[in-house]
C-alpha cells in the first residue's frame, strides 16, 4: 500500500509540475505564430462538421478546438493547465466562437463513455505521461464508429530532436514516464489503440517554418516562450557551463537540420494519424 500511494503522490508532483511548465513563457503566442496551420490540419483530416460532438484532448490554447469550433461543432478544449486554457477562451472570443473549457487529466478525462463524435490531440496529449492511460481514455469517450485524431512530433523530426538535444540536461522523468515523441511513431500509436479502431490513415507530413532569421534566434525564441525548454534551462541556471553547452546545442540542432544557406528554413515532421473507433 505504501509503494502504490508513493508512486501516486510521484505522479501527482510530476503533474503539478507539468502544469507550471506550460505555464510558464507564453505558449499561446508560439502557438499562434508558429504552429497554427496545424489545428486547422487536424480539423480537416478528422472531417469535423457543424452540429459534431468534439474533444481536444490537452487543447492548450485551443490550436485545433477554435477551429473545430469555427465549422459549427460543439467543441469542448480539455488541458490539465488552467492558464492556457483562459488564453484559449480569450482567443476564441476574439474570433467570435463559443466552446466549453475544462481543466482535465488526459489520463482521467472527466466525460462519459462513448460521449464524443471525434476526440483529437494536436501536439498536447504525447505530453502526457503515461501514454497507455491517456490512449485508453481516448479510446472510451469516443462513440463506436466516431473519430480518433492525432498529430504528434516525430522522435527523428525537428522537434523530437530538440526534446533529445535537451534530455541530458533535464531531470530524469518518474517511473513509468514514456518520451513524448514516441506518439510520433506509427507502431506505437497503433500498439496504443489496438484492435478498438479501424481505418487507421497514418500519414507523416512536415510543417515548413521559416520563422526564424538565424540557428540562434530559434534557441533564444524557444527560450523564451516554450515552457519545456524553459524549465530545463531553469533546472541549469547555476551551472553556466551547462547553460552554454544546451545553448551550443539547440543552435546545433537548427543549424544541421536547416534547409536553405542563406537563412533558416525548417522541417518540422509530424505524424498525422486518423482512425475510427471500432463497434
Amino acid at each position: 500500500m505504501t509503494e502504490l500511494t508513493d508512486a501516486v503522490q510521484a505522479d501527482r508532483a510530476f503533474k503539478a509540475k507539468q502544469r507550471a511548465m506550460w505555464a510558464l513563457g507564453n505558449y499561446p503566442v508560439l502557438a499562434h505564430e508558429i504552429i497554427a496551420d496545424l489545428g486547422t490540419t487536424l480539423v480537416g483530416a478528422c472531417g469535423v462538421q457543424h452540429g459534431d460532438r468534439v474533444l481536444d484532448v490537452a487543447a492548450g490554447a485551443g490550436n485545433a478546438a477554435v477551429p473545430a469550433a469555427m465549422t459549427g461543432a460543439d467543441v469542448v478544449a480539455s488541458d490539465l493547465t488552467p492558464e492556457l486554457l483562459e488564453a484559449g477562451e480569450q482567443e476564441a472570443a476574439a474570433q467570435g466562437v463559443e466552446l466549453e473549457w475544462r481543466q482535465a487529466d488526459a489520463e482521467a478525462l472527466p466525460f462519459g463513455d462513448n460521449e464524443f463524435d471525434t476526440v483529437m490531440s494536436c501536439v498536447g496529449v504525447m505530453f502526457a505521461p503515461h501514454h497507455q492511460a491517456s490512449a485508453d481514455e481516448i479510446v472510451r469517450v469516443c462513440r463506436p464508429g466516431g473519430t480518433i485524431g492525432l498529430l504528434s512530433w516525430t522522435p527523428d523530426g525537428f522537434i523530437g530532436q530538440m526534446f533529445a538535444t535537451m534530455k541530458p540536461y533535464a531531470p530524469p522523468p518518474p517511473p513509468g514516464a514514456q518520451p513524448p515523441p514516441l506518439w510520433g511513431n506509427e507502431d506505437h500509436i497503433r500498439m496504443l489503440l489496438g484492435d478498438r479502431v479501424t481505418d487507421i490513415d497514418p500519414r507523416r507530413q512536415s510543417l515548413r517554418v521559416d520563422h526564424f532569421g538565424t540557428p540562434e534566434a530559434f534557441r533564444d525564441y524557444f527560450k523564451a516562450y516554450y515552457g519545456p525548454t524553459i524549465a530545463v534551462y531553469k533546472g541549469i541556471a547555476e551551472d553556466p557551463e551547462k547553460v552554454a553547452a544546451l545553448d551550443q546545442a539547440l543552435a546545433d540542432v537548427a543549424r544541421r537540420l536547416d534547409r536553405v544557406d542563406n537563412r533558416t528554413v525548417l522541417e518540422w515532421e509530424y505524424l498525422l494519424l486518423t482512425a475510427r473507433k471500432a463497434g
